[in-house]
């Protein structure tokens, strides 16, 4: 067996070997003529300073290959495709008399052919070329244009005069060429003075009323994006205040300068002219002047088909609305209006129009709003047409998939929702779901092999503040986008963990303050968690009942005890009854009918609590507000970040009806609901995502994070589902979900949670070969306990010299991107193990035996 091992362990080093070999023999230069030079860099120097902003060196048009990790691997991936795989086949093919006579006896002439076409010939060829990247060959050609392109960016920042040139440096390795773009700026041009000419005498005034906003102003230095912000900036005031119909193209300016100036004279004059209305007829192009409209008839057709016949329409009048509908009204004329910001007799507001058109789509009950404006034949006022397509009355969705893990060795799970739109006709949704999943267990110590999980939920949602007694509108408007959601669910388990039963009931407010700003605020999460098979609680928890039994091995002698043991045949040794010797050891240890040491005493009485804690029944009467920014534009976007803010507040409502009404009290003192004591804590969160776009791909992301719950009142400790864990595909990768902490303590319990959380992570991704993606990251963090009833130094945090606990693991990973999701495996290293003795906690398990893969979905942060 050790040789075959041995056996096996060279071959893979002998693979790695051969596989590090071919790909060192590619050469570089395979594609690269004898009078040709491979670019491998390009440096910008501008006035002798180097510029490293990847906005002006994506200017130049020509890159080297790209590396990774300073290795060109998609150019040798390229080099090892033959260059002519059809002629190549044919010499091999002709190479030896009669091959391709008996290659016919053997196939037919088609299939010979075809053999040539064949992936193994010129497929393969074909692929290595697509996936891999042709050399960068200097192209003298585009490195003027590359300079002509510099010239424009900087003579757009005012430096008219800049002169630019290159040069290509050859001498440092053979047939590579390193270009380097100099520009020397010259001095910049200033604004000096600022005219105008507006034809329109409505936009001249409103442009009047707004000059002192205008992001061209005087003694500035030339910027062309300065006039181009100003032109937007333009566009949008006067769409904002009348003038519905104005086109950004009116606008233009002049650049003027007085030839009479010295020629080293750099300033310079600016007219703006703005022009009247240009209208495309048939054959003509007529102009006429800009006006200031106001809005006079607001017209909705829900529930519209373009084939619509306008005059069988009845219609109502509602709030200066005109709504028109065909047989039945479906929907609150108050819910259309409230979903409309265009207002009878007001001056027209863009604004108003895309608020309009973001608040319908919000409602989820029409697909398509489309609005449109009519003048009338004073051209001073407009007839707003605004046109909604619903969706269905009804959707229905559903979803199956099959899982595996530790736990369960088969699962097949299954969702159905159907959803009803409009239900009380104000745009309110309701959804219904159901699911389950059921399938054969693992764990082999398990009384029965078959496992189920099922649930359902109901949650409605109405597209406004519904709050009884107040309203809302002025505080939070609809433009907003607030929405109330009101939840109840409730799902069972039937031979997983402890049986658990959740009843879970949430009333729930969110709005934008806008395209960057989210708040969700949880006026009532109520969760009722009833674990119906306590006694299972050793059996699911193996690793606390291994330390359990450990301690009871050294009492297997007493008298008093025999009864909970049962002596297996063959090494071993003795093992508690379950639940029925575990609860009489623990019980003769803590009531001390059996004299055991302090330690161990100890030790039984942090399992006993443990115990207690994971197995009693949880109410959990929480309030909670989370706010979200995040400045990331699309999903492009790889240079944002996001901010989430938390806190939640458990027990206050019923701590204070506990002042007025008595409530009942268990063993310990605590009060109850229905038996049940509920929770006190409070609970804060916060969370930071940082991604800077290092070019072509390459992605560094930082991620930190810090929780805290403190249990007060009638708590002495956190409920498990709020509590916190270390490790996982989504935080420290070095370590398995649940197995980190807390501080320094090594993995004592199957599930190792704590209040308080510190998280650091830093990744740097990058592209490796068509959809693969590669990753190097660092993962930092620990859990803790903290004012709770956990005393156990190694767990509990400090101070600052619990930061001495905070364990690191370093790794890499490889993704692949499916485009509406990624595959992602990482392997990671225990770098800094806390768990550890002092002396011993860098490094020690950083080897490939210690590794820990995790597999997942999407980026962790």
């Amino acid at each position: 067996m050790k040789t075959l091992r041995s056996y096996e362990k060279n071959i893979a080093k002998i693979g790695l070997f051969l596989l590090i070999v071919a790909f060192s023999s590619c050469n570089t230069l395979k594609r690269v003529e004898d009078d040709e030079l491979l670019l491998t860099k390009n440096t910008i120097f501008v006035n002798s300073e180097k510029i490293k902003s990847e906005d002006i060196q994506s200017l130049v048009l020509q890159k080297p290959n790209s590396t990774l990790l300073g290795y060109p691997l998609r150019l040798n991936l390229y080099n090892l495709a033959k260059k002519d795989p059809d002629s190549s086949f044919q010499a091999w093919l002709y190479r030896k008399e009669n091959r391709e006579q008996r290659l016919v006896n053997i196939l037919s002439q088609k299939q010979v052919n075809r053999l040539g076409e064949s992936f193994l010939v010129k497929g393969y060829s074909d692929w290595l070329k697509k996936i891999g990247e042709p050399p960068s060959i200097v192209d003298t050609l585009r490195t003027q244009k590359s300079l002509e392109r510099l010239s424009i960016y900087y003579g757009s920042k005012g430096y008219f005069n800049n002169t630019t040139s290159y040069e290509i440096d050859s001498t440092k390795r053979k047939q590579r060429a390193e270009i380097n773009y100099k520009i020397a700026l010259g001095k910049p041009f200033i604004v000096d003075s600022i005219s105008r000419k507006i034809s329109s005498q409505a936009i001249d005034s409103i442009y009047i009323l707004n000059e002192d906003k205008s992001l061209v102003k005087n003694s500035k230095q030339f910027d062309l994006a300065d006039f181009n912000n100003e032109r937007k900036r333009l566009s949008e005031l006067f769409r904002n205040t009348g003038v519905y119909n104005f086109q950004e193209s009116s606008i233009a300016y002049n650049i003027l300068r007085d030839t009479m100036r010295a020629n080293d004279d750099q300033k310079m004059s600016v007219e703006l002219n703005i022009g009247n209305l240009r209208k495309r007829g048939d054959s003509i192009i007529t102009t006429s002047e800009y006006k200031v409209f106001r809005l006079d008839k607001i017209n909705i057709y829900p529930d519209y088909g373009f084939n619509e016949d306008e005059s069988s329409l009845k219609s109502i009048e509602y709030d200066n609305y005109t709504i028109f509908y065909k047989d039945k009204l479906r929907y609150k004329p108050k819910a259309l209006a409230d979903a409309i910001f265009l207002e009878k007799d007001s001056l027209y507001r863009d604004i108003d129009k895309i608020r309009s058109y973001r608040r319908i789509t919000n409602l989820n009950t029409f697909k398509y709003p489309n609005i449109l404006f009519t003048e009338d034949s004073t051209q001073s006022k407009l007839t707003a047409d605004i046109f909604l397509a619903t969706r269905p009355k009804f959707s229905w969705a559903f979803d199956f998939d099959i899982t595996h893990s530790n736990i369960r060795s088969l699962g097949i799970g299954f969702s159905t929702a159907l959803i009803s739109r409009n239900i009380f006709r104000g745009a309110e949704t309701l959804s219904l779901s159901v699911g389950g999943t059921f399938g054969l267990l693992s764990d082999e110590t398990a009384t029965e092999n078959f496992f189920s999980e099922v649930g359902a939920d109901v949650n409605i949602t109405f597209p406004r503040i519904w709050f009884p007694f107040f309203n809302w509108k002025k505080i939070i408007p609809y433009y907003k986008l607030p929405q109330s959601r009101i939840s109840i669910g409730t799902s069972f388990q039937k031979n997983i963990g402890l049986d658990k039963q959740t009843f879970n009931t949430i009333l729930g407010y969110n709005w934008t303050t806008d395209n960057f700003n989210k708040n969700n605020v949880e006026l009532l999460n109520i969760q009722f968690v009833n674990n119906l098979n306590p006694d299972r609680f050793y059996n699911v928890y193996q690793s606390t009942f291994a330390r359990l039994n450990n301690i009871a091995v050294d009492y297997v002698d007493e008298p008093a005890l025999q009864e909970f043991y049962v002596m297996p045949e063959g090494p071993e040794g003795p093992r508690l009854i379950i639940p029925e010797g575990t609860t009489g050891f623990t019980n003769a240890i803590l009531n001390i009918d059996v004299p055991s040491t302090p330690v161990d005493f100890d030790d039984v009485a942090s399992i006993e609590e443990r115990r207690i804690r994971l197995t009693e029944n949880n109410l959990i009467f929480a309030s909670n507000y989370t706010f979200n920014k995040n400045n990331r534009t699309n999903i492009s976007d790889d240079n944002f970040y996001s901010f989430r803010f938390k806190v939640e507040s458990a027990g206050v409502l019923l701590s204070g009806i506990s002042n007025i009404i008595e409530f009942d009290k268990n063993e310990n003192g605590d009060r109850t609901v229905f038996g049940v004591p509920f929770s006190q804590y409070i609970k804060t969160e916060f969370d930071y995502i940082k991604h800077w776009d290092l070019s072509r791909s390459n992605v560094l992301a930082f991620r930190s994070f810090f929780g805290i719950a403190i249990p007060y009142g009638n708590s002495n400790s956190v409920p498990f589902v709020r509590s916190y864990f270390g490790g996982g595909s989504n935080d420290n990768r070095a370590w398995f979900p649940y197995s980190l902490g807390p501080g320094s303590t090594d993995n004592i319990n199957d599930f190792n949670e704590a209040n308080m959380k510190i998280a650091l992570n830093l990744e740097y991704r990058f592209p490796i070969v068509g959809n693969f993606k590669g990753a190097i990251f660092a993962d930092a963090g620990n859990i803790w306990n903290v004012w709770d009833n956990v005393e156990d130094t190694d767990a509990v945090f400090k101070g600052f010299e619990s930061l001495s606990e905070i364990a690191l693991g370093t790794g890499m990973g490889i993704r692949y991107d499916f485009t509406y999701f990624v595959f992602r495996l990482d392997m990671g290293f225990k770098t800094h193990n806390p768990a550890e003795l002092p002396g011993q906690r860098w490094f020690r398990d950083y080897n490939l035996a210690n590794a820990v893969l995790q597999i997942g979905i999407n980026y962790p942060f």
